[in-house]
């Protein structure tokens, strides 16, 4: 009797577990790939795949400069904690100068940098807080002086297309960019031209409606230019201030890929609004590979204007002067984290500081 007894507790409590790990479990491919992840109230998941995230319900984490640059800001941690207050100039510029190269500024650039800091710090202290006070006035004095404004456009509605390779975060920037704006008042349509990946359709109607902003998209494989010169129609008819165009990501080598780029610009300028920016979103992690996307781009589409995303996930930050230094292109928005208020404008004063760092 007794282990009749323990028999039916036992699979009483087996009973239990089986249930409670059913319920915990999403079985595969029982949730569209767009909704794997944490979004727009919080935190933003990553497609599977791509690198992109789709939005669900979670907790806001407000991101910072300095918190989302740990791991770019470490090498000149470690250079400043070396810094004794003795020492040769050129050994000390020699050593932020390889710094330098470590945050992917680039050897040209970097050995520019080194050269005028040791003109600024010849003849003076080389203590820790001397190095970076000079350091941080060479590297905020080689951004661009520029308008980093994000223009919507003089003539309603104004076109913003955002374009670059796969993986680099343009459709969860659009998600982003378009609730902020619906937040201010401003009138949204959101243009799905990236018709050949079901999921990227799927992952920005889930931004759309959650932002309550207009959504325009086509059937998959249709003709991305014609799915946005609709969405542009439809701007004007119903009165938005911005149509806010997603593209399908293409490799900046992919000859037939930019030419199609090229085509949807020009179908863009013939609808009812006027392009007013494009925007390269750039991928922080791919360091001085984002110079040769920018370069290609640039070229195909006039771009004006950089995003760069995943800062928070890049000891690569490095590359944001090099791509204005470089190229002449303003980073207009930066990616310091996956939560909705991660996408921010992009602060050359907080960018340089976060980069180097306090000094204890």
């Amino acid at each position: 009797m007794e282990y009749l007894v323990l028999a039916l507790v036992l699979l009483v409590l087996l009973g239990f577990v089986t249930v409670r790990s059913r319920r915990g479990r999403v079985p595969a491919g029982s949730q569209p790939e767009a909704l794997r992840g944490e979004g727009p109230a919080g935190e933003v998941g990553r497609e599977a795949g791509s690198g992109e995230g789709a939005p669900v319900a979670a907790a806001v984490v407000e991101p910072t400069y300095a918190g989302s640059l740990s791991r770019s800001r470490g090498p000149f941690s470690q250079l400043f904690a070396r810094i004794k207050g003795q020492g040769e100039v050129e050994t000390v510029t020699r050593q932020v100068e390889e710094t330098l190269i470590l945050a992917d500024v680039g050897p040209a650039l970097a050995e520019a940098i080194a050269g005028d800091l040791r003109g600024s710090l010849a003849g003076g202290s080389l203590d820790a807080e001397s190095v970076r006070s000079a350091l941080a006035a060479e590297l905020k004095g080689r951004f661009l002086d520029a308008d980093r404004t994000l223009h919507l456009g003089d003539q309603k509605p104004g076109v913003v297309l955002f374009v670059g390779v796969n993986g680099t975060g343009k459709t969860t920037t659009i998600g982003k960019l378009a609730a902020h704006l619906a937040g201010e008042g401003t009138k949204v349509t959101v243009a799905a031209g990236d018709t050949f990946r079901a999921a990227a359709t799927e992952q920005v109607s889930i931004w759309a409606e959650q932002a309550g902003v207009d959504l325009v998209s086509g059937q998959a494989g249709a003709d991305p230019a014609s799915v946005i010169f609709d969405a542009i129609d439809h701007a004007g008819a119903i009165g938005s201030d911005v149509v806010l165009c997603d593209t399908a990501g293409r490799l900046q080598n992919k000859g037939n890929l930019m030419e199609e780029l090229r085509k949807i610009r020009r179908v863009a300028e013939k609808g009812a609004g006027s392009v007013s920016e494009v925007l390269l979103v750039i991928d922080a992690t791919t360091g001085q590979n984002g110079l040769a996307q920018a370069r290609a781009f640039g070229e195909a589409v006039a771009v004006t204007g950089v995003v760069l995303t995943k800062l928070d996930g890049s000891s690569k930050g490095g590359v944001a002067l090099a791509i204005e230094s470089t190229l002449g292109l303003p980073v207009k928005l930066v990616g310091l984290g996956e939560g909705l208020g991660a996408l921010k404008p992009f602060d050359v004063e907080a960018f340089v500081d976060g980069l180097l760092g306090g000094m204890d």
